[in-house]
């Protein structure tokens, strides 16, 4: 706090019932932490983070701001992009790396207020509202913009606001390196103008349908009669008008609860049709969904598969199981029932993902097994066991199961074992016992 800055001051900041609340948001995170590895190499560089790099026909994930000025953005192909922007350096994900960074500045954040939420592996939220001791809410955003721009070099953008909802809007209007305050005061002017689909939580599909009831812009939204608004969309219509608002009661979790699922998708570099290839896609997808579960001593009742099109479009469909599962195959079987009933023979796809649902603990998933699964489960616990023990000292390629390798080299999908990303935030559970690594 700047010595010129007494106490009475700082308190005259801080609303006497109300909160403040900071959303962090990373930004272009992959891309920055390449940057911040080797500035000589990625540094104020067009910049992009995709798979399949020899192949050209990968999905860019993310993109530098000096890429975007090109236009090219998330989505695009790596071949189009490249077109655009010939001199576009292509980078291979390292998730690894990118956690590492995601718990760097978790930790600094932190040092503000135990009260932190990770909501994914590049933004958080923060409730200073009892930091007063750090300065005003505007010091300390300044101040942790500045931390994590000077001890881990990557570039963010805050929000100050009273709300969750507000923070979180207020950190995307400025980027890069952009603090915004936005109060409750502040939303008519700064928000009401906007498109419906601007407003946090609401997609697409809900803008469309708001279309057609012929409101277009947060402001009408936030005008539209409640009873009208539930009476075509339910309780989130309600929600939907105290947003457009401004209001949003929601708490900062410190505590991150269990994961309600857990998933694995994986942009394929070309698109894929056969049986035989897409079946080895699931079965990579879901021994990594199994074994994260088998981490968290959870067991999934429910399994979602996610396909997407060449064209974007995507779908979901869901299957609940007669007991619940934290076992690869078991994943697979019923991912392949979804895929045989709702796509096969549909033609190609470009993304697939699995999806562990109504997770339960694993103590308490026990009651609910059959009898022969039962039976059955002591083998297979032992057997996972194994396999995730040899994992871990041997890396993740140690073992395989049948049938995730192929014997036809002369495709990329079978020469390569297919392996999903997650951009779930379990692994942030692990943060409360950093080692203190070295950053620079």
């Amino acid at each position: 706090m700047n010595e010129s800055t007494s106490n009475e001051d700082v308190h005259r900041y801080y609303p006497t019932k109300g909160k403040v609340i900071l959303h962090l948001d990373m930004n272009a995170f992959y891309c920055s932490v390449h940057a911040a590895e080797e500035p000589d190499t990625y540094q104020h560089k067009a910049t992009a983070v995709a798979g399949s790099i020899e192949q050209r026909k990968g999905i860019i994930v993310t993109c530098s701001y000096e890429a975007r000025r090109y236009g090219i953005r998330t989505g695009m192909r790596v071949r189009e992009a490249q077109k655009i922007c010939p001199s576009l350096i292509i980078i291979k994900p390292d998730f690894h790396l990118y956690r590492k960074y995601s718990r760097a500045f978790l930790n600094i954040a932190s040092s503000y207020t135990p009260l932190v939420e990770a909501v994914s592996i590049d933004e958080c939220y923060l409730d200073i509202t009892g930091s007063k001791s750090f300065g005003t809410p505007l010091h300390i955003a300044e101040e942790l913009q500045m931390r994590i721009r000077e001890e881990l070099g990557i570039p963010c953008s805050i929000g100050v606001a009273p709300n969750k909802l507000l923070a979180k809007m207020a950190s995307d209007m400025k980027k890069p390196n952009g603090i915004t305050v936005l109060r409750i005061r502040d939303v008519a002017d700064k928000l009401w103008h906007r498109p419906c689909q601007e407003l946090f939580g609401i997609g697409r599909k809900t803008a469309e349908k708001l279309r057609r009831l012929g409101i277009h812009t947060i402001g009408e939204l936030a005008r539209t009669d409640v009873q009208r608004l539930e009476n075509h969309f339910g309780v989130f219509g309600i929600g939907m008008k105290q947003a457009a608002n401004g209001i949003d009661h929601g708490e900062v979790r410190a505590e991150r609860e269990a994961s309600k699922s857990i998933g694995h998708t994986t942009t394929l570099p070309q698109d894929v049709e056969s049986d035989g290839d897409i079946r080895r896609v699931l079965l990579n997808l879901a021994d990594q969904v199994a074994r994260r579960m088998r981490k968290q001593h959870m067991m999934a009742q429910t399994v979602q598969l996610t396909l997407r099109t060449p064209d974007m479009k995507t779908f979901t469909r869901s299957l609940t199981m007669d007991t619940p599962t934290d076992d690869a195959q078991h994943l697979v079987e019923a991912s392949w029932k979804l895929y045989e009933r709702h796509w096969q023979g549909r033609g190609p796809l470009r993304l697939l993902g699995i999806t562990g649902q109504n997770l339960v603990p694993k103590e308490e998933a026990v009651v609910q097994l059959d009898l022969f699964a039962y039976e059955q489960q002591p083998k297979r616990d032992k057997l996972n066991e194994t396999v995730d023990s040899l994992r871990n000292k041997y890396g993740e390629n140690a073992v395989v199961m049948l049938g995730m390798l192929g014997d036809d080299p002369s495709t990329l999908i079978r020469n390569h074992r297919v392996r999903g990303t997650s951009l779930q935030t379990d692994f942030l559970r692990e943060y409360e016992n950093r080692d203190g690594e070295d950053w620079k």
